[in-house]
């Protein structure tokens, strides 16, 4: 099912004890386009102290009730790693992480989650997530060697401007999400000037680089391209 990031952020987060909080935020790979953590603000219960939840843990996702159910307990959320959501997320802390609730690493693999291509795979009884994590883990050194940070907020880059191959064209609207995979299916571009307030989605394929100084996305369409392309319809169910 395909879900707009704008939608899902403050559905409540549901663990099998009770409510964690509200996701806040999302943390994407700006590499291979996938949504890698979600940013839940846990409110008073833990003094709206912010945690990471992964695709990993999640059993369903239901718009209709704007709540995710995910496979943890209250107290394995609360005992987990610390993080700072004003800086980027490094491979450490995401080893930490991954340590601690036991998944593999999705990283150095041949698919969207490393070994598997989708990341409930990764949530699978412990002999077949043990050769896994083995596959993982024997890449862990050179993929942690050669690591450059590409977990980007999806916050941050809501509004940035889209330049076009022959000037800019409008800003970043919102990502659709896959929830099976939770790869970034389309970015919806909101055109400014003659095609004022038109959305209209975009592949990452045509996404060149993002640069990060200037709050930029560089695609290689055209302006004309761009509004020439159908127009994005929300489907609100």
């Amino acid at each position: 099912m395909l879900i707009n990031a704008h939608n899902l952020k403050g559905a409540a987060i549901i663990a099998r004890d009770g409510a964690i909080g509200e996701i806040d935020d999302f943390y994407f790979d700006d590499e291979q386009w996938t949504v890698r953590y979600l940013v839940v603000n846990t409110g008073a219960w833990l003094f709206r102290r912010e945690v990471l939840v992964s695709p990993i843990s999640i059993e369903k996702v239901g718009e209709a009730n704007n709540q995710v159910l995910v496979n943890l307990t209250r107290d394995q959320v609360k005992d987990s790693p610390d993080i700072d959501t004003q800086k980027p997320v490094s491979r450490q802390h995401e080893t930490a992480f991954m340590d601690y609730y036991g998944y593999p690493y999705y990283w150095g693999g041949p698919y969207l989650w490393g070994d598997a291509a989708f990341p409930a795979t990764l949530a699978m009884p412990p002999a077949v997530e043990s050769q896994i994590a083995a596959a993982a883990t024997a890449r862990r050194r050179e993929s942690e060697e050669v690591y450059d940070e590409h977990l980007r907020s999806v916050n941050e880059v809501k509004g940035y401007h889209i330049g076009a191959a022959d000037g800019e064209i409008g800003y970043v609207d919102d990502f659709v999400i896959d929830d099976r995979d939770w790869a970034v299916r389309f970015i919806v571009i909101k055109t400014g000037g003659w095609l004022s307030g038109r959305k209209t989605p975009i592949s990452p394929q045509s996404i060149e680089r993002i640069s990060w100084t200037e709050s930029k996305m560089f695609v290689s369409l055209t302006r004309d391209q761009i509004a020439s392309s159908p127009e994005y319809i929300e489907d609100r169910g």
